[in-house]
């Protein structure tokens, strides 16, 4: 397995502080993302002088494999230094480091978070509202019942509870219950269907009676009015004998339900038309090609120095002695901020290290899940397995793979994902793909209670008790063999 890390500008420094001191301030940087290490490089960049980004591009440094950081001798690596790399030289955080700010050269692919512009739910609303010929006080009321809807555009306050609001907040308009009702009657034959329902029964049926009357539809209405716990329930015996149906109809009715939106609003950003979404950037990228990956560790950290300027101040004031106060508070200064920029590039060094060394280990351990994107093949990990392969406790491990991404042939994998406990040598990633196997294949007029997917699971060789398959259907959001059945 072969690695690299980018281009980057070897800056050698001193550090005052201890290794104990260093580890301190290093775990929060160990624990932020692509995006947020760069940003936090930007504040150090913008608040102090001594720290500068370096406009040189001439120094490159030498190619190290993910393999040699995690302590593979037959990696192979590339001694020119072509594909940009970090050097980590000794792994001694007592020694002087030697840091090379690592970035990908301009022509690299970037991975940049993408977020979708679109309209908040309350603007889109809002717009079908302004079309419609209201008073200006109905729409007033129609804003604080829009903006008391909740991301799915379920109803979350009371009607009396929106009038008082308006009457005691506003001003302009005593506002009764019944007029709040009339308004809400507005807003429910808005766009998306099902909007301002108080709960998922009210949901469905707003969005029942909009549809093309048909018997059908009538019929489906009055179970849902009528018999709606039993359908959660799925006591379907029950239903078809209290509406005179058989279980073809009772199918039929239940296909209609499922033809509806449970959640009319999730489909909206959630505010105020900016773009909402969440954006994750790779902090790493795996490339495979046949049994060769190769690991890089993404990032646009800009290569950093201390400025020439205080670096010739700091030498000065080292053998100078201040005759003034001012002086001395001038050469404090000094001092401040120039250790403070070696010590913020040390510790860029020694996250850089953590990150690319703990990733290695990961992807040594599930070298075939990342050559076939098999998840069968993922082996059980714990934190204590790669601490151990890369050299760090147990704390930095977790640390550094805490809220961190990795690109691969396969998809975007957070890197959680590569870790569970096992049985015997098999991966709990492999016991819940057979579970999840055997529930999707199970007859549905018929499901599979626990102790049957126990059974089954420990005939193809999974030692797993029963409360486990409990566990494991819970952690695949499987419902419970009677909420699995279907007519």
């Amino acid at each position: 397995m072969a690695g690299k890390q980018g281009q980057g500008l070897e800056t050698t420094i001193k550090t005052g502080l201890r290794t104990s001191q260093l580890n301190v301030d290093l775990a929060p940087l160990l624990k932020m993302n692509a995006s947020e290490i760069e940003e936090r490089v930007r504040g150090e960049l913008d608040s102090n002088p001594a720290l500068e980004q370096k406009t040189d591009p001439d120094d490159e440094g030498t190619a190290k494999t993910a393999d040699d950081a995690a302590g593979n001798d037959t990696a192979e690596s590339d001694p020119n230094g072509a594909d940009g790399s970090l050097d980590f030289g000794d792994n001694d955080d007592d020694a002087t480091p030697s840091y090379q700010a690592s970035n990908h050269s301009a022509d690299d692919e970037y991975y940049g978070p993408t977020a979708i512009e679109e309209p908040s739910l309350s603007d889109y609303l809002m717009g079908q509202v302004r079309e419609r010929h209201i008073t200006e006080e109905q729409e007033v009321i129609a804003e604080y019942i829009i903006g008391s809807l909740d991301d799915n555009g379920f109803l979350q306050r009371s009607i009396s509870a929106i009038a008082d609001d308006i009457t005691f907040n506003d001003g302009r308009f005593e506002v009764e219950p019944s007029d709040v009702e009339s308004v809400l009657k507005i807003v429910r034959q808005l766009d998306p269907p099902g909007i301002a329902a108080t709960d998922l029964r009210d949901c469905i049926l707003l969005q029942l009676k909009r549809m093309p009357v048909t018997d059908l539809v009538e019929e489906t209405i009055e179970m849902v009015e009528k018999y709606f716990d039993l359908l959660g329930k799925k006591h379907y015996d029950k239903i078809c004998a209290s509406m005179d149906i058989d279980e073809e109809r009772l199918r039929q009715m239940i296909e209609v339900v499922r033809s509806v939106n449970p959640k009319p609003g999730s489909g909206f950003s959630g505010g105020n038309s900016e773009a909402v979404r969440q954006q994750i950037t790779p902090d790493y990228e795996v490339e495979v090609d046949g049994d060769k990956v190769t690991l890089t560790l993404l990032n646009r950290i800009p290569e950093l120095q201390i400025s020439q300027s205080y670096t010739k101040l700091y030498n000065e004031y080292n053998n100078a002695k201040a005759k003034t106060r001012s002086q001395k508070d001038a050469m404090t200064d000094v001092r401040d901020k120039y250790n403070r920029a070696s010590n913020f590039i040390t510790l860029l060094q020694m996250r850089q290290q953590r990150l690319f060394k703990t990733m290695a280990a990961i992807v040594k351990r599930q070298h075939d899940f990342f050559v076939t994107g098999d998840e069968s093949l993922l082996k059980p990990m714990v934190l204590k397995d790669v601490a151990q392969d890369a050299g760090y406790d147990v704390s930095t491990i977790s640390r550094t793979t805490q809220g961190k991404y990795v690109t691969t042939p396969w998809g975007v994998y957070p890197l959680k994902h590569f870790f569970s406990e096992g049985l015997g040598d098999v991966s709990t990633h492999t016991v819940l793909q057979a579970l999840k196997k055997l529930v999707d294949e199970e007859d549905k007029s018929h499901p599979l209670s626990d102790d049957a997917l126990c059974d089954m699971l420990n005939k193809q060789g999974f030692d797993v008790k029963r409360r486990t398959v409990a566990k494991y259907r819970d952690r695949l959001e499987i419902p419970v063999a009677r909420l699995r059945k279907t007519i």
